[in-house]
């Protein structure tokens, strides 16, 4: 029995077209166990349809209170849901697009997690593992290990594309611990996204696809899992919020 177990959760899921088909392509032909559906997309029907089909594919929620992108040697906003200040307005936020993702997934998201971290400042923080308590579900970070080094950008939105090889991933893999960890990923097959990360998803879902990563996991000892598993190791299971 391994005692390393690590969740690759694919975000942004219904953002776009091109996103899906890369987490799904992630999915069936990489090490993508589970994903994080953005409920506010066109896309994320799609998205959510394809997920009831596909049990094995652990889905949570992806809360999206808005973004944020570095131009010009300053940080701008593209776009703002709620005011992020605002307590009523983040727990009224939160309870639409958890009633939206039970809508179009049909059951509980396995997990929640937030775009660009929304979830780690206050009052966001409160709200979600208030939430994330209600429904008896675990959140990014606070409940699994979080590992975010899989990434193809500095701090300051520079393409480094260094940080989504195969040889980053398997780094990455040889220092995790033992128990479960997340390893959180953006895989798409098309740049067809107004954002700061947009060539660097082509490259991540070469390397999750890539037959080397399996191989190194398999060699290390380290089975791939989803939250549902790790619901199930914890013997608890969620629950729907009834918003």
């Amino acid at each position: 029995m391994s005692d390393r177990y690590l969740i690759v959760n694919a975000d942004d899921f219904g953002q776009s077209a091109g996103v899906n088909r890369g987490v799904i392509e992630a999915h069936e032909r990489g090490v993508v166990t589970s994903a994080t559906l953005m409920v506010r997309w066109p896309a994320a029907a799609e998205a959510a349809q394809y997920a009831r089909r596909q049990p094995g594919l652990g889905i949570g929620l992806h809360l999206d209170l808005g973004e944020w992108a570095y131009r010009d040697s300053e940080w701008v906003r593209l776009y703002q849901v709620v005011d992020e200040s605002d307590t009523q307005a983040v727990t009224e936020e939160v309870a639409r697009q958890l009633d939206a993702f039970e809508r179009m997934a049909g059951r509980c998201p396995t997990h929640l997690d937030s775009h660009q971290h929304a979830h780690r400042k206050e009052p966001a923080s409160s709200v979600v593992l208030e939430a994330a308590k209600r429904l008896g579900i675990p959140v990014r970070e606070y409940s699994v290990p979080y590992h975010g080094g899989f990434y193809g950008q500095d701090e300051r939105g520079v393409s480094y594309p260094a940080g989504v090889t195969v040889e980053s991933f398997i780094a990455i893999l040889a220092g995790l611990g033992p128990g479960f960890t997340e390893i959180g990923c953006h895989p798409a097959v098309a740049c067809d996204l107004d954002t700061m990360y947009r060539s660097e998803r082509l490259l991540e879902l070469a390397t999750l696809c890539d037959a080397r990563v399996r191989r190194a996991a398999d060699e290390m000892g380290i089975e791939f899992k989803s939250f549902a598993d790790w619901l199930g190791a914890a013997g608890t299971e969620p629950h729907a919020s009834g918003q």
